[in-house]
């Protein structure tokens, strides 16, 4: 008596001649000031974290942003550790102009690690505080410190930090039905407010 093969191939489907469509690899639902601020959050076990090294030049910290459709990029250093972030304002702002400036060099020679918030200097919101909070509060937060974007950090099982997440600003402001075409912080937070104050 033969055994009943316990893998067996599973049956097939025809693809659709109306059609097959490409679902978005991340498609953030629509959301109001008062929903759970985890909704807005990038959660970077489903989303591929956007990196960079910190020796990168400014522009092709700029050409990745652009092809990956994003505005923040995670520095890392090569055992993976995170060594800072760098956003479009930290590339395209003021910044390396004076940085530049201040070493009498050109723009162009800059690296990522010229213009990056190092890690020391950067501030988290913990991920058990982001799951008290809503979408209000995590504007709330941002506009407070003058920033388009905040990571989210936690703890695995061995006690080290992980990085979570991520909140940025425009995202936000997308998910509550706001179209920004702008780079500027000022201008991005005024529209969120236009929209909230319409609630």
């Amino acid at each position: 008596m033969s055994e009943v093969p316990r893998y067996r191939p599973l049956p097939k489907t025809r693809v659709s001649p109306m059609g097959c469509h490409l679902l978005e690899a991340f498609n953030p639902p629509a959301v109001n000031v008062d929903s759970p601020a985890i909704l807005a959050m990038t959660d970077l076990s489903q989303v591929p974290t956007a990196t960079i090294l910190a020796d990168a030049t400014l522009d092709e910290a700029n050409h990745s942003m652009l092809v990956r459709g994003v505005r923040l990029l995670l520095v890392v250093g090569e055992s993976n550790d995170i060594a800072g972030v760098v956003t479009t304002v930290d590339i395209l702002g003021e910044r390396p102009v004076l940085v530049a400036q201040t070493r009498q060099s050109k723009r162009r020679d800059l690296r990522v690690s010229d213009v990056m918030v190092p890690v020391e200097k950067m501030d988290a919101l913990g991920i058990e505080d982001v799951r008290k909070a809503c979408v209000g509060d995590i504007v709330a937060s941002l506009k407070s410190d003058g920033r388009a974007h905040a990571i989210v950090v936690g703890h695995g099982q061995n006690g080290t930090q992980t990085l979570l997440g991520i909140f940025s600003a425009s995202q936000i402001a997308r998910q509550l039905g706001v179209q920004i075409q702008t780079h500027e912080i000022a201008r991005t937070f005024a529209e969120i407010e236009a929209v909230i104050a319409g609630i």
